[in-house]
């Protein structure tokens, strides 16, 4: 079988000394199957091998892709299966208030909590030793602090407080 070089249209002799899958000519090596001349690709690897190693890393790419969006999707399935089993109790979550008798947003959490039934632990940071080290263990840098379970909520943040406690809120 005569092999003809695609790149330089030699076509082989019998007398060529090059080995069966270089080109005498032009020296360049030849994919065994397909007889294609063999592109060496800058890192020195061939270009076929480089094609499927880029299209394995875009396979990759997209089905990481898709994790990571059905993950970001789901998140809001899993907070409500979270938040259920206390609604499902009936009972309300411990509600702790890190506050002072000056601070306004601090009257206006109290006032909330008023208006919609959430019963709640004050603790001043000024005159009890328990509130200061309480608040100063979660990190508080300023007033209010709320403590729902094991959430907290630093500063008024309504909507937050309506998230975590719209369940038990009494129609005012």
């Amino acid at each position: 079988m005569t092999r003809i070089c695609p790149k330089c249209s030699y076509a082989r002799k019998s007398s060529d000394e090059a080995p069966e899958w270089q080109c005498p000519s032009c020296q360049v090596a030849y994919i065994k199957a397909s007889g294609e001349p063999v592109v060496a690709s800058r890192y020195g690897t061939p270009a076929a091998e480089s094609r499927s190693t880029t299209s394995g890393l875009l396979k990759w790419s997209v089905a990481l892709g898709l994790l990571g969006l059905a993950i970001f999707l789901g998140k809001p399935l899993w907070s409500r299966q979270q938040a259920q089993p206390a609604v499902a109790s009936g009972v309300q979550p411990q509600v702790t208030l890190y506050a002072t008798e000056w601070c306004g947003y601090c009257a206006a959490t109290r006032k909330l909590f008023e208006q919609k039934g959430i019963t709640y632990t004050e603790l001043d940071i000024e005159k009890t030793t328990a509130g200061y080290d309480g608040f100063k263990k979660l990190g508080g840098s300023g007033v209010p602090v709320i403590v729902i379970d094991d959430k907290v909520i630093h500063g008024f943040d309504e909507r937050a407080l309506h998230k975590n406690l719209q369940p038990w809120f009494k129609e005012s």
